[in-house]
């Protein structure tokens, strides 16, 4: 699967600790009508563990400059340690990275059993797009849609 490219993206949820993020390039639209989301997340991850607890998610969709902000929100690094130079917008009640090519804020509408992950679907409340072009990860690295390695 490492020659499908994918959107990388930080899927976020607002907990009681301040923000919590991970990066995640399992994601996608799934309905129209309603309007649903889905996030593939480990189920080790401290982010979806906040994302259970308050019943909320957001998606920034990361742009072609961003892949040390996806190297950055994929390590093991306290949420705290990730979020302390970034700067966001609460939407919803989730953070939202600031220079996402697109975002989409979501209430968390069920959880799904997906072997080593979960896979969270969420009913968008709010979503917006700044444009760009955006980061995609290929062949096991990040790179912007020219091809180059970041």
């Amino acid at each position: 699967m490492a020659r499908l490219p994918t959107g990388v993206t930080i899927v976020s949820a607002g907990g009681p600790q301040g923000p919590a993020g991970a990066t995640a390039n399992a994601v996608t639209s799934l309905s129209l009508d309603p309007p649903l989301v889905l996030a593939c997340l480990d189920r080790g991850s401290r982010t979806l563990t906040v994302v259970r607890e308050t019943g909320a998610f957001g998606v920034s969709v990361l742009a072609a400059g961003q892949g040390d902000l996806a190297r950055a929100f994929a390590s093991k690094a306290s949420h705290a340690e990730k979020f302390r130079e970034v700067a966001f917008e609460q939407r919803a009640g989730v953070p939202i990275l600031d220079g996402a090519v697109a975002w989409v804020a979501c209430r968390l509408r069920d959880a799904h059993d997906g072997g080593d992950h979960e896979i969270a679907v969420g009913e968008a409340l709010e979503l917006g797009a700044d444009g760009g072009d955006p980061l995609v990860f290929f062949g096991g690295g990040y790179r912007p849609l020219d091809g180059r390695h970041q």
